[in-house]
């Protein structure tokens, strides 16, 4: 998931009130919706699929009723106006009978069409409402192209503007929104697709994204770039950066390794160039603790734009430029890096289960620490429970089922972090290795839950660990300092020296006032 590096927008919780209000007001308004009509949430039989996927905190993400195996996404972009076109197909199977279905997308469509026949559809917030000519069979495949056009920057759902300007371009990144201001998807992690990114922009500039670069054309004085990912991915880690930028390409172990710094970085491109250069030598080290790189690229990009945070876009992260500027800052590349294993190849099942990436992330910065000799894990996790005493609000966030707009506060990562810490003493480490290096193996292109984690330590471990995660995920008070717990024995007593990694892990984690993917 995405770490801040400062609060530059209006944070989600000054928000999500209104916003949430809304959203319930639009579902519910879908029951007495005359044109097309159904429920909200409607049964297979009646042949309605569902506005949203059933997620606990954001009931109309995603949608029911299909799903998606491949998007072909063409888009033409203009930084000047900020003037998007897009043009993409959708392949997917009804998992239900559907008359009628929804794709999320907040640009303007102008034309529908599903199997090659015109469909009729209508729009209302954050929802493309789609009746197919013919009813569509449970099983059958189902193609759907959508034609739409909009300024992405001048969209909001809500207070909802999740859309990234630049000087050169413009950046289509962000978390948990960003598909629909770019292109018709099912949003929400649970359903997975592979996609081709075709990109068109003036000859000039750069067209950035997720996997390989299949071609790079110019035809009429505009260049389009086409990238491929054939792994499984999440609808908002894919992603598109335009602008000018200076792009290396290397390859590790035999998997290419692109990365690319914004032509006009400045002294922060430079310190981020030599970040992440060092891609490949991160993703080596995270590869021997959790197991093989999951996918068929490397990379990252920092663009010069102050956007705040770093977001795990798969193969290829994004950063800002933030992150370095006080020099060096190669811990958020740790961290983005091993989202790729955690939040990017095991995805959440809902927005709930966000410590199974952000914990995880943060843990695995410590892991670096611990290797570079600037502090130990375990003198990390007593540093953390230094700094936030028994009445500190840090304890009071139920990281396991944190709530809706709170999913990026600090706790869920580094109260999120020691929880690892604590189930790796508490089973010890090769253990530990095992349940983590399982979980990734197990669910691997697939989705998590917090529930099957537990289950999956339990097993590996041969020890009941319920009482343990409950005290550490579930609870709103500091854990206790017992070896049940997690803790060393003597811990009240004992005493480590402040890590030299403490300040700069802290700065790539500085989440708890406000979330920037907005």
């Amino acid at each position: 998931m995405e770490v801040q590096a400062a609060a530059t927008r209006p944070s989600r919780e000054d928000t999500f009130m209104t916003s949430l209000l809304r959203r319930v007001a639009v579902v519910l308004a879908i029951a007495v919706c005359l044109p097309l009509g159904g429920a909200a949430f409607a049964s297979p039989g009646n042949g309605i699929g569902s506005p949203g996927i059933g997620d606990p905190y954001y009931p109309d993400y995603g949608n029911g009723g299909y799903d998606v195996a491949h998007y072909a996404i063409h888009v033409g972009y203009t930084p000047a106006t900020d003037q998007l076109t897009g043009d993409t197909t959708i392949t997917a199977h009804a998992t239900q009978r559907l008359a009628r279905f929804d794709l999320d997308l907040m640009l303007t469509a102008s034309e529908v069409t599903v199997n090659g026949a015109p469909a009729r559809f209508r729009q209302r917030p954050h929802e493309l409402v789609v009746r197919p000519r013919h009813v569509l069979a449970a099983g059958q495949k189902m193609v759907v192209r959508v034609r739409y056009a909009g300024v992405p920057s001048t969209v909001a759902d809500g207070d909802i503007r999740p859309w990234i300007k630049t000087a050169d371009g413009a950046l289509a990144i962000n978390e948990p929104e960003i598909a629909a201001w770019w292109y018709p998807a099912d949003d929400h992690p649970r359903d997975k697709a592979t996609f081709d990114v075709h990109v068109r922009v003036a000859d000039g500039l750069e067209a950035l994204s997720n996997g390989n670069l299949v071609s790079s054309r110019v035809r009429d004085g505009q260049r389009t770039w086409h990238w491929r990912e054939t792994s499984p991915m999440a609808t908002y880690l894919a992603f598109f950066d335009v602008g000018q930028f200076d792009i290396t390409r290397t390859r590790s172990h035999g998997i290419p390794v692109i990365t690319a710094v914004a032509s006009n970085g400045g002294q922060e491109g430079t310190y981020a160039a030599a970040d992440l250069a060092r891609t490949p030598e991160i993703v080596d080290f995270e590869s021997s603790l959790w197991g093989p790189y999951p996918f068929k690229q490397m990379g990252g990009i920092a663009p010069a734009a102050d956007f705040g945070f770093a977001l795990e876009n798969q193969t290829r992260p994004n950063y800002s430029r933030k992150f370095w500027r006080n020099g060096p800052n190669v811990y958020v590349a740790v961290h983005e890096l091993a989202h790729q294993w955690y939040g990017d190849s095991v995805s959440v099942h809902s927005w709930k289960d966000i410590w199974l990436n952000e914990g995880f992330a943060t843990f695995t910065e410590w892991m670096w620490s611990q290797r570079h000799g600037e502090g130990s894990a375990a003198s990390l996790f007593r540093a953390t429970w230094d700094q936030h005493p028994a009445d500190d609000t840090f304890w009071r966030q139920r990281i396991g089922n944190p709530g809706a707009g709170e999913e990026f506060d600090d706790p869920v990562y580094d109260r999120g972090a020691m929880t690892l810490q604590a189930l790796r003493t508490r089973v010890g480490n090769r253990t530990f290795l095992r349940i983590m290096r399982s979980w990734a193996r197990e669910h691997r292109y697939a989705n998590g839950r917090i529930s099957q984690f537990v289950a999956l330590a339990e097993r590996v471990s041969g020890k009941r660990l319920d009482r343990f995660f409950r005290v550490w995920l579930f609870t709103a008070h500091r854990p206790a300092p017992t070896v049940a717990n997690g803790f060393p024995p003597h811990f009240g007593t004992s005493r480590y020296p402040t890590p030299i990694s403490l300040a700069k892990i802290m700065d790539v984690q500085r989440v708890a006032q406000q979330t920037e993917r907005r």
